[in-house]
């Protein structure tokens, strides 16, 4: 598309009209109460004329074809390729985001992403013999209207499909999200609400249900967790956090430790110890956890 061209706009899913020509999106946890011609704080889901539409219908901001593993998926088609396409937006405001530039991006720039619909997405992953599309990079859920068209399609031609999500998400648009996903990984960003509170904008609650919902509906299931020193690596936390899993899930869930480098808007912590991370990995392996990885370690 020229610099300047409008990204085309699709109603959106999930929302009620409110007096004064207002929205209430009903997407997630925040349930956003958007004005005419103003975006959600997902910043994609826009009041036009009092309908909500999804900027990112269409238009994908990175396509890419990775490896299963850097998803990261262990246990899911191990040694295949993925076709990972993701959008701009977000729903939680992560001060230490890893991939703010698409996380925290809008459709307003003046070079628009080109427009390409879920069967152009399909074909590209058949055509480079990607054996699954995964929906990746920033938050998925916010553009579930066309997560949900592509994976139905996938699935029917045979693909695959993969939800890499912060989980932050309401139940009746997670069902329906979730139906069509083959297998997930869910972002836990730190086990304690104040965590979530203080460090992404979001409540930890919400998180937790829909990753038992995810569980619950017989998908592949896989947790990342991304441990900041002095934020979320307090061997209490990761206590609680083994404990759910354990108890909630169960001990063989992989689960996914990745080190942090200081990033977007946080600076205040350092980079990951290694030590820090093999040390979680004992401890897991000592209360029974069998899948347990370690990401980003620089020694």
């Amino acid at each position: 598309m020229a610099a300047g061209d409008k990204v085309s706009s699709h109603e959106a899913r999930w929302w009620e009209p409110l007096p004064g020509g207002n929205v209430r999106c009903l997407l997630c946890p925040r349930s956003c109460n958007i004005p005419s011609g103003k975006t959600g704080f997902c910043r994609i889901r826009k009041n036009i004329g009092g309908t909500l539409c999804s900027l990112a219908y269409g238009h994908p901001a990175a396509i890419n074809i990775d490896p299963i593993e850097k998803k990261p998926l262990a246990g899911f088609l191990p040694g295949s390729k993925t076709f990972s396409i993701g959008t701009y937006g977000c729903n939680l405001g992560c001060v230490f985001c890893q991939n703010y530039i698409l996380s925290r991006g809008t459709y307003t720039s003046p070079i628009k992403p080109e427009e390409c619909s879920p069967a152009s997405i399909v074909k590209m992953a058949t055509e480079n013999k990607c054996r699954s599309v995964a929906f990746t990079y920033n938050e998925p859920t916010v553009w579930a209207e066309y997560l949900i068209d592509i994976a139905n399609l996938a699935r029917s031609s045979g693909l695959a499909t993969v939800l890499v999500s912060n989980a932050y998400v309401s139940p009746e648009p997670a069902r329906e999200i979730f139906s069509c996903i083959d297998a997930a990984n869910f972002d836990m960003k730190g086990f304690s609400e104040g965590f979530y509170s203080e460090m992404t904008g979001g409540s930890l609650a919400p998180v937790l249900e829909s990753i038992k919902l995810f569980h619950s509906m017989g998908g592949h299931l896989e947790l990342t967790n991304l441990v900041i020193p002095g934020k979320n690596d307090f061997p209490e936390m990761i206590d609680d956090y083994l404990s759910w899993v354990g108890e909630e899930l169960g001990k063989e869930i992989p689960l996914h430790f990745s080190a942090y480098h200081p990033d977007y808007k946080y600076n205040a912590s350092p980079g990951t110890p290694p030590q820090t991370l093999l040390d979680i990995r004992v401890e897991a392996q000592s209360r029974g956890f069998s899948n347990i990885y370690l990401g980003n370690i620089m020694f």
